[in-house]
């Protein structure tokens, strides 16, 4: 069973601590059961470049930005020792077993389901949450450029820590995770952390002890 699905945040692709994260996930790997969910950063945004300059369909532009998670897939991929591409939750499964990281390459997965809105609104955010709860994995981590998430943003206090734990109702109005996500947030979704992947270690902790400096979202 996997026992994490860890969304690497697309922002990371353009920071130096990228490379330390995937080695982080490479030894991770050893010793527990993950699903690597890409998000879409550099890959998503030339895709929003192209919604603002032709008239194409919300639905070509949600199927375009998954694609781009497919691409992020293989630059993580590549810089993951110990780590293999999937299209399935079974492949990730046999990969796992094998105490190397699967790293997810979801579109053709994603689009035989088709069970999340083509929107903006929808991001690797819910996308890596929807993908845990169809696996039943019982923890959901989202990897981004900052400490957690914080009730305003951005913070009023530049020396402001993250809230350790959000309510479903503070994420409602928060701007650290995409809109759709507080919908998928019912009593079987994972447990859900944001941690900051410009400090790997947070990431091992939490799945080492259970908690770390992030924030844990109640659902």
């Amino acid at each position: 069973m996997i026992a994490a699905v860890i969304k690497i945040g697309g922002s990371l692709a353009k920071s130096p601590s990228l490379p330390d994260v995937c080695n982080a996930l490479g030894e991770l790997g050893q010793e527990h059961p993950l699903l690597v969910v890409p998000g879409g950063g550099l890959f998503a945004d030339a895709v929003r470049t192209c919604h603002e300059r032709f008239p194409i369909s919300q639905s070509a532009a949600h199927w375009m930005a998954i694609l781009g998670m497919d691409q992020y897939g293989l630059l993580l991929a590549d810089l993951t020792a110990g780590s293999k591409t999937v299209v399935s939750p079974d492949q990730a499964q046999s990969v796992a077993k094998q105490g190397l990281v699967p790293i997810f390459l979801s579109s053709e997965w994603l689009r035989r389901s088709d069970a999340l809105p083509h929107s903006w609104d929808v991001t690797s955010d819910s996308i890596a949450v929807w993908i845990a709860a169809a696996i039943k994995a019982p923890l959901c981590v989202l990897v981004k450029e900052a400490d957690g998430l914080y009730t305003s943003y951005p913070p009023t206090d530049a020396k402001a820590l993250p809230c350790a734990r959000m309510s479903l109702a503070e994420l409602k109005t928060c701007r650290g995770v995409d809109r759709y996500l507080p919908q998928l947030l019912t009593a079987n979704a994972p447990e859900l952390w944001v941690v900051n992947g410009h400090h790997p270690e947070r990431l091992k902790e939490l799945l080492t002890t259970g908690t770390t400096l992030g924030t844990r979202i109640i659902s």
